[in-house]
């Protein structure tokens, strides 16, 4: 599956944006999506998850601000960030994954998000 992440952007310390992960190759509504950020000088961390069965899982950082959705008929996966903070810069990337075991695969370009003071 081939994956586009965009939305990100520069955006002011307490707004909003709205990530949107668009896949070719395969339906998302099977496969486990996430959304993963990467800051530099860190590592690649899980932000937020959606299961094949819709369970969610957040990064502790982000609960309550950022929600992770599917719109199974545009095949896409949204991640609303809200109340960004400066921490929330960084380069964020969408993949997807089988089952609960899997490997994270089908890395797609990331989009870069920059929060500002």
């Amino acid at each position: 599956v081939q994956l586009q992440a965009s939305g990100g952007g520069l955006v002011q310390a307490g707004g909003s944006l709205n990530l949107s992960c668009a896949a070719s190759g395969r339906t998302f509504s099977n496969l486990f999506v996430g959304w993963f950020r990467q800051a530099p000088g860190n590592e690649r961390v899980l932000v937020a998850r959606i299961a094949v069965n819709g369970d969610i899982y957040y990064l502790d950082s982000v609960k309550g601000r950022f929600t992770i959705s599917r719109d199974n008929a545009r095949n896409t996966v949204s991640l609303q960030m809200n109340n960004l903070k400066l921490e929330d810069t960084a380069v964020y990337y969408c993949t997807t994954r089988s089952s609960w075991v899997a490997e994270w695969g089908s890395w797609g370009q990331g989009t870069l998000v920059t929060v500002s003071s």
